[in-house]
């Protein structure tokens, strides 16, 4: 009777202490998910570092990632400086991102150089990065798997195409008569994006215009900037291109360009390759006396880029014909779909997160909104 006894008391100590351990197992498990550290369970981790956090951008960049962080089954940690001048917080943001040792690594660069020894880091520890919005330019060869960003030689045809349709009547009357002039500012020649939008513009420009039977070749010059001149001399042409570049980044000297170009007599139109030279322009036209720029007949057609306050309110009140705007939100959910997918070692390759074009007519629309910020 003792044996049995002895054994049954056994049984019952091993059994209790089997409850005991599948209680913990459960409670530790608990704790792991509602500490909000534990990846999901069909995925891992992607760190994404930004050139910001506060702008609405960015916030809308974020809301993409999140997205697709959301449908891949990957947590998405977002971070970025506070503003686009601060590479040393970045770089430091950038470090951190790589010592949590993520499945993949979106990153798009303030300052390429200052972030190298990050990468190489990164690169030695089998970490694929993503470049997206303006990329990781000059990184090097291998370091980034791809890219997810806006076409800007495109985005530039797109405000080109607008904006001859809405001067087309007024190209094709130069053709026998006086010379006209499209006025272009250009925040500065050396960044790739601005300086794609900027060319994107002038040769789509330049090819609707000599596509008219009026025209053929020979007859628009493209003038003011050694960057985007075409060759062509002003002189004798009937359509002149004038590209105004800013000597330094600052809203006075572009209000100064964008000014010169609006009192000249001969100008019909003007386009503003970003947010700073689209405001440029607003603030040129409210310095001088009436409404310079316009839709009615005599103003001069203009067409922005990006968005802000003042462009925003430009395009609703028809100042400005319409802008392009880049598409934020697909910017963060393409960039996050292309680490997913590097991260399962699947082959990326660049992908255009497209742009739209907004006017009076759909500035309030479902498709716009999101798109825009102040």
């Amino acid at each position: 009777m003792k044996k049995n006894m002895k054994h049954i008391l056994c049984c019952l100590s091993a059994a209790i202490l089997s409850v005991g351990l599948l209680a913990g197992c459960a409670n530790n498990s608990g704790d792991s998910a509602s500490s909000g550290s534990s990846a999901p369970s069909s995925g891992g981790t992607i760190e994404v570092v930004a050139k910001g956090f506060q702008h609405d951008f960015w916030k809308a960049v974020k809301t993409g990632a999140e997205e697709a962080g959301s449908e891949y089954g990957y947590k998405v940690n977002f971070v970025g400086p506070e503003g686009e001048s601060a590479i040393a917080a970045q770089v430091e943001m950038l470090n951190n991102a790589i010592n949590k040792k993520p499945d993949a690594l979106c990153f798009a660069a303030l300052d390429t150089e200052a972030s190298l020894d990050a990468i190489n880091k990164a690169m030695s520890n089998n970490i694929p990065i993503i470049g997206f919005d303006s990329g990781v330019p000059g990184a090097p060869e291998g370091a980034i798997a791809a890219n997810a960003a806006t076409d800007n030689y495109k985005a530039g045809e797109l405000a080109a195409e607008k904006m001859f349709e809405a001067i087309k009547d007024k190209i094709v009357a130069a053709a026998s008569g006086s010379a006209i002039r499209i006025g272009v500012i250009s925040q500065e020649a050396n960044s790739q994006s601005i300086k794609q939008r900027t060319s994107g513009f002038t040769e789509k420009m330049v090819k609707e215009i000599e596509a008219l039977p009026e025209y053929g070749t020979g007859k628009v010059a493209v003038v003011g900037h050694t960057v985007f001149a075409n060759g062509v001399s002003e002189n004798g042409a009937k359509v002149i291109i004038d590209v105004r570049v800013p000597s330094d980044v600052t809203d006075a000297l572009a209000k100064t360009e964008a000014q010169n170009l609006l009192e000249k007599d001969d100008i019909i139109a003007i386009y503003g390759s970003n947010e700073f030279a689209a405001k440029a322009i607003v603030n040129a036209n409210d310095s001088l006396a009436g409404n310079r720029i316009g839709l009615e007949e005599g103003q001069v057609i203009a067409v922005g880029f990006d968005s802000g306050t003042l462009q925003i309110d430009a395009v609703r009140n028809k100042k400005f014909l319409g802008s392009v705007t880049q598409d934020p939100v697909a910017i963060g959910y393409k960039a996050v779909e292309l680490a997913v997918k590097v991260a399962k070692g699947e082959s990326v390759s660049d992908v255009d997160t497209g742009c739209k074009w907004y006017d009076s007519t759909n500035i309030d629309s479902e498709e716009i909104k999101p798109l825009l910020y102040q």
